[in-house]
């Protein structure tokens, strides 16, 4: 016999579609309609909500074999093959976390294909895995932002068992898996909870109408979230979660949903017996998310910062264009570094208002910041998709991962760029409505053409070749300044592993040391100096002591030393 159960109070009936047989449910007080039958192990399964004969997919479906619009199929995890009994966690503050897109990781873009490389990742040594949203969404490629069914996996890159087989086999090479998880808003293509209840918000984010988690009738609404959140990390052994754009969760509640998820999270790893993560992006640059409850806090695990990419990223390549405008300067990648945040509470001139608040270095510890060169967003959200490594020479892509790898945050890679790959990141969907479609490409054109690019030159998301073009090109590793770039990160990040100094992760404790007008910059972790030349001309650094890994080989003297243009040595300074 198999229960099946959904909440619905918007419907006056709810009936069961199981493999065509249409079966009575029964309606409780709170709005959960009831039924138990007799049900093959794999079936197909929906619900018909009054009249309509549509058959809707399961909001808490666990498997989508024929894509969101069609029936769900039923899945067991008890049934699932684990050979992770042994594995006891790992955390990710100070840890090296590597995002990756599955469709895009491989020529194949499936799980499977994705456990191939993860020999490659233990050499580099990673120590964390965030894949972007694996839930499933509308077409068989995309970014998987637009998801419309949390609970269940995306078929096309192996389902709910292609999860458990790839995260069993990190498990079995020391690696930690975290997943990213989109709970404000839901996608255009396939979304039907509304039908079901009061999903939606009278509120609205940049991406539609927002998630109701604190109108009238919201309390089944947050369940639905944070029961799916738990479910990643306790049904498919997920380590953790990377919240999507916390900031446009609109919570007025006394308790928010994230200290509230934070709360059955860290219940949950007591019962589990090993660390779980909530790792928050969020545009607020706001302490509270990662401060302990106990403080006024969230207590979620750690947030990415965005900051501290504009800073490093402008110093280095130049750009100033849009949120970048307010960065650029060797002094305010100083500042970021030494603060975490660059805006807190200081004039934003691209928001045109302040933003931010202080972080408080001697409470906080860096590894509850990440610190990165690149991401999905900085480089997908970019017009062309164009990585750091197509504009830059490879001296400057060695400066920006010393800048974030030396530094005391928890650090992120963003696949491929370790070996300067050069193959873009775009923007790519495969929305089966041609109005969807045709409303998708103009939209992206119209956003572009504002900030003055050709709406020809923009890639069309629709466009298969734009998927296509955005996978890495794994040939690249063993060839010219891709090998010598990968080379560097493998012994950087070695170093970071190897190296008390580079473990210590109070700000209070890192010393910047910059000249602007000579463009070199010195982090100084202890007895350890990350010095780095931003200019194209030689410069003398004053700091001296040991080269123990470097970009180019500097000229170590008695009080200096010379650093080539665009080049980073790290030295150990007695």
């Amino acid at each position: 016999m198999a229960e099946f159960r959904v909440w619905a109070p918007r419907p006056e009936v709810v009936r069961l579609d199981v493999e065509g047989n249409v079966h009575a449910m029964t309606r409780a007080d709170d709005g959960w309609w009831h039924a138990t039958i007799d049900a093959p192990t794999a079936a197909r399964y929906g619900f018909l909500l009054d009249d309509d004969p549509t058959v809707l997919p399961d909001p808490r479906s666990a498997r989508q074999p024929d894509g969101v619009h069609e029936r769900s199929q039923l899945w067991d995890p008890g049934a699932a093959t684990w050979t992770d009994a042994d594995w006891v966690g790992r955390s990710v503050e100070g840890a090296v976390i590597y995002e990756l897109h599955v469709g895009t990781f491989t020529p194949a873009g499936t799980f499977a294909a994705a456990i191939e490389k993860l020999d490659y990742l233990v050499d580099l040594g990673v120590d964390v895995i965030e894949l972007m949203p694996v839930n499933s969404f509308a077409g068989s490629h995309g970014w998987g932002y637009d998801g419309v069914l949390w609970y269940s996996v995306h078929e096309p890159y192996g389902g709910p068992d292609g999860l458990v087989e790839f995260v069993d086999a990190c498990h079995a090479k020391g690696l930690a898996v975290l997943i990213d998880a989109v709970f404000n808003h839901l996608g255009p293509s396939g979304s039907y909870l509304p039908r079901f209840g009061p999903y939606l918000s009278s509120a609205s984010n940049p991406w539609g109408e927002g998630i109701n988690i604190a109108d009238a009738d919201s309390d089944e609404v947050r369940r639905y979230i944070i029961g799916c959140a738990l479910r990643w990390m306790r049904d498919f052994h997920a380590d953790g979660l990377r919240l999507d754009a916390v900031h446009a969760l609109v919570d007025t509640t006394a308790v928010h949903i994230l200290e509230e998820l934070a709360t059955e999270t860290e219940w949950l790893a007591q019962q589990l017996d090993r660390p779980l993560a909530l790792i928050a992006e969020s545009d607020l640059n706001d302490q509270r998310l990662i401060l302990p409850r106990d403080a006024g806090g969230f207590g979620l695990t750690a947030q990415w910062d965005d900051d501290i990419h504009h800073a490093v990223h402008t110093a280095v390549s130049g750009e100033r264009q849009g949120y970048y405008r307010d960065f650029g300067s060797l002094a305010v990648l100083a500042e970021t570094l030494r603060h975490g945040f660059f805006h807190a509470g200081t004039y934003s001139s691209f928001r045109r208002r302040r933003h931010g608040r202080p972080l408080n270095t001697r409470l906080v510890p860096a590894t509850r910041l990440l610190a990165y060169t690149c991401t999905h967003d900085q480089v997908g959200n970019r017009a062309l998709g164009d990585r750091p490594s197509q504009n830059l020479a490879a001296g400057q892509l060695a400066i920006k991962a010393a800048l974030v790898l030396g530094s005391p945050y928890t650090t992120m890679l963003f696949m491929g760029e370790e070996w300067g790959a050069s193959s873009p990141f775009q923007f790519f969907s495969s929305h089966p409505e041609p109005e969807l479609a045709q409303a998708t490409r103009d939209g992206r054109r119209a956003e572009f053409a504002e900030h003055g690019w050709n709406a020809d030159d923009i890639p069309d998301p629709q466009d298969p070749q734009t998927f296509q073009r955005s996978k890495l090109d794994w040939s690249e590793l063993g060839t010219g300044e891709h090998a010598r770039l990968l080379q560097f990160y493998r012994e950087l990040i070695a170093l970071r592993h190897n190296e008390p100094d580079l473990c210590d992760p109070w700000l209070d404790h890192l010393l910047v040391d910059y000249d602007e007008e000579q463009r070199w910059i010195v982090l100084r972790r202890n007895t350890l100096a990350i010095a780095c030349n931003l200019g194209t001309a030689p410069a003398q650094v004053p700091v001296n002591g040991e080269s123990v890994l470097a970009w180019d080989a500097p000229e170590v003297g008695i009080q200096a030393i010379r650093l080539p243009g665009h080049s980073v040595a790290i030295l150990r300074c007695g």
